[in-house]
């Protein structure tokens, strides 16, 4: 794995998943070659995504670490598979020494809201809980004295690149470029007419464009089919996901069949 990052040893201890360890292995795979293409990962994964009913079984054992349940004041429905859940995120506590053992900043508990979407996940085999994706963090660029439209200007570009680049280390097609941006930029007169540059000949269905609930920026995709690991840059944000880019991620990037 690559020496700059980082994964909790006592992820499998604290959470009795079965797939667990599955998921570690892939994200310490596509860290190490992240790193060999030298794509800037933040030192710890910036989220977690596990499946489960009841909540408690992954809620409890979170809040032990130091997480906290529903920091953010949301919930996130997400149409994954046809079937509906729902997405409550957990943040770890900033004084909380999990964060030096390489726990994530975030975990998103993802339960099924009936007895359909329960039966759908437990047939896929994984167990209950299962870990769906582990999210890397990309490191963002610095800001310095950009203002939101400047910083688009530069986050976009590096982010197509950094998609470019993942699909070449990683060598599996990426999922699609979800860019949440403040509601500023999308406003801005000029955004419609230098978003085509920014985006360097992205095709229309790589790439999904909206505003950012709460501010700031948020961009993600995927780099492993059926969505086991993900990258993400967030810089400004006040919550942990976007509604919207959750309720297209769970709809079209997502599922619970992986194999």
């Amino acid at each position: 794995m690559a020496s700059s990052v980082r994964l909790p040893d006592d992820f499998t201890t604290v959470l009795k998943i079965k797939n667990a360890q599955e998921r570690i292995d892939e994200a310490a795979q596509v860290a190490e070659k992240a790193g060999a293409a030298e794509i800037p990962l933040e030192r710890n994964l910036d989220h977690a995504a596990i499946f489960t009913d009841p909540p408690y079984l992954v809620a409890g054992p979170l809040k032990e670490v130091g997480y906290f349940s529903g920091w953010d004041a949301r919930c996130y429905p997400s149409p994954v598979d046809e079937h509906d859940y729902m997405n409550v995120s957990a943040r770890l506590s900033p004084n909380s020494p999990a964060r030096e053992r390489g726990w994530c900043e975030y975990v998103a508990v993802v339960h099924p809201i009936d007895q359909a979407a329960l039966k759908h996940m437990e047939s896929q085999g994984y167990g209950n809980p299962f870990v769906h994706h582990l999210t890397w963090g990309i490191t963002p660029p610095e800001r310095g004295s950009d203002d939101e439209f400047a910083y688009t200007s530069r986050v976009i570009p590096f982010m197509v690149k950094t998609r470019r680049q993942m699909a070449e280390a990683i060598g599996d097609e990426p999922g699609t470029l979800i860019c949440a941006l403040p509601q500023t930029v999308i406003e801005h007169p000029e955004f419609r007419s230098s978003l085509p540059g920014w985006l360097d000949g992205s095709k229309e269905d790589e790439y999904m464009i909206e505003p950012m609930q709460g501010g700031g920026f948020l961009i993600q995709f995927f780099v492993l089919t059926g969505g086991r690991i993900e990258v993400a840059m967030r810089h400004g944000t006040q919550q942990t996901f976007n509604p919207k880019s959750v309720h297209k991620i769970s709809e079209d990037e997502i599922s619970t069949v992986q194999d």
